[in-house]
């Protein structure tokens, strides 16, 4: 799919509603100092522009090193862009994104809370009231599936019901829009199925605005509504753009098996495996 034919695709869906995130001709420098040639700057990204609807899920993929957790951040007003601009629900986004909830690929439980303290700690630095603010975290948990193990420490869990807890300790703060970092990929296959269809039902339910980083593009195909595809750094880009019209509601381990499934994740690999391999060939110099 040409840039052409992405920009008219995408065409009608700008401007029915005001996007949750739009991303504007970003463009994100980073200085480093090098012994032998002095301060160097590299350019991550380059004029990037994208959006995400209001309840739309929208994954972006691309080769390692591409600079996408980098948009991932400017997003969340975790990083302030070299160049371009950043509105959330139309309006410019100054500091950290108050109405976003960020789940990273990393562990962001505290070790000396219980699963319920961690998921009541964002609500306590808001002032919530201790009963109020269990109650809730305790709904939470029994959402993920973890009812009966609210004073378990996350050394006393396993994986996948740490990142059950990191959902939780997300979504118990009502965010109307869900940044994803990677989030399952140091879970074993089979977990991370379990909470990719996890992930699915509750933003079914809630309808959040939802942006995912993601290597796997079957995960990024099985749960979005849409997937852009970056080009290799440095000066990464969207060089594509498509439409999963696969319908819902989707079981990740059940679609992957299906025709269309089967003809997208072949188009999209077309169009994004020269990129990977230029990417490899700049990792090895």
């Amino acid at each position: 799919m040409s840039l052409v034919e992405m920009d008219i695709k995408a065409a009608p869906l700008i401007g029915k509603a005001t996007p949750a995130i739009s991303l504007r001709d970003i463009t994100c420098r980073f200085s480093s100092e090098n012994d032998k040639k002095g301060a160097q700057t590299y350019t991550a990204v380059r004029q990037v522009s994208l959006e995400v609807m209001d309840g739309e899920f929208v994954s972006v993929v691309g080769p390692t090193g591409c600079g996408k957790s980098t948009l991932l951040n400017v997003a969340a007003g975790l990083l302030t862009p070299s160049e371009g601009s950043v509105e959330i629900f139309g309006e410019p986004l100054k500091g950290i994104n108050s109405v976003a909830g960020y789940m990273f690929q990393s562990e962001s439980l505290m070790p000396w809370r219980s699963a319920l303290r961690n998921v009541m700690a964002g609500l306590e630095y808001r002032g919530v009231d201790a009963s109020t603010a269990r109650e809730r975290a305790m709904g939470w948990l029994r959402k993920v599936g973890l009812a009966g193990f609210e004073d378990r420490y996350p050394h006393q869990l396993s994986g996948g019901m740490r990142k059950r807890v990191s959902l939780a300790q997300m979504l118990v703060l009502n965010p109307r829009i869900v940044l994803l970092d990677e989030p399952f990929s140091a879970l074993d296959a089979q977990t991370r199925v379990l909470m990719e269809n996890e992930l699915l039902d509750l933003w079914a339910a809630e309808k959040k605005s939802a942006l995912l980083i993601t290597h796997d593009l079957e995960e990024a195909i099985s749960m979005s509504d849409r997937v852009i595809i970056l080009s290799a750094g440095p000066g990464a880009r969207p060089i594509a753009e498509f439409t999963i019209d696969l319908p819902r509601p989707r079981d990740v381990s059940e679609i992957r098996y299906s025709k269309h499934f089967v003809e997208l994740h072949h188009e999209i690999w077309e169009t994004m495996k020269e990129e990977v391999l230029k990417a490899y060939v700049q990792s090895k110099h």
